[in-house]
């Protein structure tokens, strides 16, 4: 027997063997293995191999059970009180970092842990450490991230909100023989957008730019029942690309009765060319004008982030020409998978 604990009866094992099966504590019941396997011959090390755990937790453990026997396999914390990250605490937190300190009277427009352990104090009278807040901040599923900008939509709220549930209507109510399309540009930089990635101790990434930017762009529109995306590309966003993806649209779906495209209110959508390359389709291409502001109400907005994120994102390309090589890629791909999803679901 190992001599890091001392000898005990028959009586004392069965009762940490039956303790060991009713504990529901992971912690506690490493501490009970521990007992069990030293007190059985095997070396401590050996032990804490088995276990998955250091050394020192095993020699620390058998101390206070040579110190307090069973007694000290307990979790001295569970005779502090009632803990002070309760539930009304908790709930109270989580409505704290979802708004801004200034709205609760400090001039700093970001929370530090500091100030969320003053702000709570304020509100509950209950004071806690740093680090118990950081504990608290983990209970709730708070993380640091990066604010996205944003502009307000400068419709009043009945305006927006009666402008989005038209356009739902109409996506709820849309005959067999029309289609309905989210439309809408996106950029390609041959210098990449720099973003968050994965790297080691002590390294710092490097994205090599070509040094002179140049640009293209792309015209989509993301069909709403299919999920297919139909684009064209150009050299410049004006009203030409957009009509060419409209003529593009008229060609990809020549047997629907109409074609509804939902899109914003960007200029080319609704110039002088653009209105008279709609009034020669006769009628079969209906444009449905988002609130002003509203990127987050047009569904393609998803497939250009992904679009970034999936290529050309810190992107090693050394001209144009190969970036929009894998753009076509990606974007394709993108169709293969959902004309097979589409037709699994129809099947």
């Amino acid at each position: 027997m190992s001599s890091i604990v001392p000898k005990f009866g028959f009586f004392v094992k069965q009762r940490l063997l039956k303790d060991l099966r009713q504990c529901r504590s992971a912690e506690r019941r490493v501490r009970y293995l521990i007992i069990i396997n030293v007190s059985s011959g095997r070396a401590a090390r050996e032990t804490a191999q088995v276990l998955g755990i250091h050394n020192t937790t095993v020699y620390r453990v058998a101390r206070r059970f040579r110190e307090r026997g069973v007694w000290g396999l307990l979790d001295g914390r569970e005779d502090n009180g009632t803990t002070k990250l309760d539930e009304g605490y908790l709930d109270i937190l989580y409505r704290l970092v979802r708004s801004s300190p200034q709205k609760h009277g400090w001039r700093r427009p970001t929370w530090t842990r500091e100030l969320l352990v003053k702000t709570l104090e304020r509100q509950t009278g209950v004071r806690v450490h740093v680090a118990t807040m950081s504990r608290a901040l983990a209970l709730i599923e708070a993380r640091r991230g990066r604010p996205r900008p944003t502009l307000r939509c400068p419709w009043s709220p009945i305006a927006k909100g009666r402008r989005l549930a038209a356009i739902r209507r109409l996506l709820a109510t849309l005959p067999r023989n029309h289609v309905a399309v989210y439309e809408d540009e996106v950029d390609i930089h041959l210098n990449p957008k720099i973003g968050l990635d994965w790297m080691v101790k002590g390294q710092q990434k490097e994205v090599v730019t070509p040094g002179q930017n140049v640009k293209r762009y792309l015209a989509g529109a993301l069909d709403v029942r299919t999920g297919l995306l139909v684009w064209v590309e150009g050299e410049r966003k004006t009203s030409a690309l957009f009509i060419a993806l409209l003529a593009k649209l008229r060609d990809q779906y020549r047997h629907a009765a109409a074609i509804h495209v939902i899109l914003d209110n960007y200029r080319i959508h609704k110039s002088k060319l653009t209105r008279a390359a709609v009034a020669g389709l006769g009628g079969r291409v209906r444009l449905h004008f988002l609130p002003p502001y509203c990127p987050n109400d047009n569904r393609i907005e998803r497939n250009w982030q992904n679009l970034h994120a999936n290529v050309t994102r810190n992107h090693t390309c050394a001209n144009m020409a190969a970036l929009l090589v894998e753009v076509r890629d990606y974007l394709w791909q993108q169709n293969r998978t959902r004309l097979g999803l589409h037709y699994h679901l129809a099947a």
